[in-house]
């Protein structure tokens, strides 16, 4: 449900090639979706995605680079 929902994903500033480690950042106007890029073989309904209201989602970013 969410791969239709969300607009505009795009691979995250934070993707890591050659760690394996890429994701991809979807939207709403109120919630931010986040995706692994390895699973595109999956079909999209059966695709899980983490969903992050905004508030929610700056926190998460915020923790990330603060380690």
């Amino acid at each position: 449900m969410w791969h239709s929902v969300m607009i505009d994903w795009r691979t995250s500033s934070y993707t890591h090639y050659e760690e394996n480690a890429c994701v991809e950042v979807g939207a709403t106007r109120d919630l931010i979706g986040v995706r692994d890029t390895k699973q595109a073989g999956i079909p999209a309904h059966a695709r899980p995605v983490l969903v992050f209201t905004r508030r929610a989602f700056r926190a998460f970013v915020e923790g990330l680079k603060a380690g």
